[in-house]
């Protein structure tokens, strides 16, 4: 049986999932895992579907170990135990940056490199180690096809006032604009809220994507009007370790009066701000929750009070509001941060049932609120398996 593979490589951790494509075209997960603590101990997870443990290995002195060191240990184990004799045909990979050139997933080439090479300074957290994972690959087994799925491609066709800063329009023609991120998350979730509910899916629907990384997506009929993160991925929401919007201001203040250097800056705002920033305590929600200190509780209230914000501001992007969408780590989990977000809302006239937020249903608010919310998982790993059988097979997503 032939499978395709997704990788997702970040700055600390390689996620990775293998489905294996059925008779009539579907796809079908087989196995994922994770290579997490990267530059500290690495520690590899493999799992089948069912959850058995297929691979557990750990490097506790191997904190030197790259991407790429790690991978290749990861096809070496991969090609002495193939999953039931399933054929690996390609393998996609999350791409965060795509620019202005790039609106669809393609196959990887060295022109291709080249040019998403030159957008890493639009990401430096991501985009390098994303092209990483693909040199690895191509290094390893170098006739194997390897597809780009770019997070930035379902925002490339909003309209062309969301792309705009209020700029001089040369620097807007050398690519200064807004981009928007997590495209993949959120085509994942247009596509399963049409399978869910189909009429609001025709309609009005900002995307909540919380997790470490936040942003909010407005989409009509299943496409983005808007989106909070703009030219970068520090933009828009309050996240994790990431300050989101803040006034340009306090940067130039941050670097002509506190004496602060670039690399000082964006050491600042990307890893030292956000809610660990706010509470000193951790950018896991989890944590923050648990604490009693009153700066958690301060940098959670901030949270809720920014994504409310955003959603007010977007609600003004689609003229009104049919439904909100919770997904992503904190938007999947974290009922009691659904709770405080929805309650914000009533006024744009969301209900919410709090029995049915505490529990597995996706739809959380009352029978007849005006707005409705839905707790969806996302599927970032299924997406770029979609389009790299699309790119290879010529399927259609």
């Amino acid at each position: 049986m032939k499978a395709v593979v997704s990788i997702n490589s970040g700055s600390s951790s390689i996620k990775f999932s293998l489905f294996a494509i059925l008779e009539c075209g579907n796809l079908q997960l087989a196995a994922g895992g994770k290579i997490e603590k990267i530059g500290i101990a690495p520690a590899l997870t493999a799992r089948s579907v069912d959850g058995e443990t297929l691979l557990e290995r750990e490097w506790p002195g191997g904190a030197s170990l790259s991407h790429a060191d790690l991978l290749a240990d990861l096809f070496a184990w991969g090609a002495e135990h193939p999953l039931e004799g399933r054929e690996v045909i390609a393998i996609g990979h999350r791409v965060v940056h795509g620019g202005t050139e790039f609106a669809a997933p393609r196959l990887v080439d060295p022109e291709l490199m080249d040019k998403l090479e030159a957008l890493c300074p639009l990401a430096p957290l991501h985009q390098p180690h994303n092209l990483a994972a693909i040199r690895a690959i191509a290094r390893l087994q170098p006739g194997l096809p390897q597809v780009a799925c770019f997070d930035t491609a379902f925002h490339h066709d909003k309209p062309a006032l969301a792309s705009r800063f209020a700029l001089p329009r040369a620097l807007h023609d050398q690519g200064i604009r807004r981009y928007g991120f997590h495209g993949l998350s959120y085509e994942y979730i247009a596509l399963r809220l049409a399978e869910i509910d189909p009429v609001l899916a025709s309609g009005r629907v900002i995307a909540a994507h919380l997790g470490n990384g936040a942003s909010l997506c407005a989409m009509e009929n299943g496409q983005s009007v808007d989106t909070t993160m703009g030219f970068t991925a520090l933009d828009g929401l309050m996240m994790g370790t990431r300050s989101g919007s803040l006034d340009p201001g306090v940067v130039l203040h941050l670097q002509t009066q506190m004496g602060m250097d670039p690399a000082e800056i964006e050491e600042l705002l990307y890893r030292k701000s956000g809610l660990l920033g706010v509470s000193g305590l951790s950018s896991d929600m989890r944590t923050l929750a648990a604490s009693a200190s009153v700066q958690a509780e301060e940098a959670m209230a901030l949270f809720a009070w920014r994504v409310c914000r955003e959603i007010g501001a977007l609600t003004s992007s689609l003229a009104g509001l049919d439904g909100i969408v919770f997904t992503a780590g904190i938007g999947e989990n974290d009922a009691a941060m659904r709770s405080r977000i929805c309650l914000r809302l009533a006024w744009l006239g969301l209900e919410i049932d709090e029995l049915a937020n505490a529990g597995d249903g996706p739809l959380i608010s009352m029978p007849d609120s005006r707005v409705k919310a839905y707790v969806i998982p996302t599927d970032e790993e299924r997406m770029i398996a979609l389009h790299t059988l699309n790119i290879v097979e010529g399927n259609s997503v």
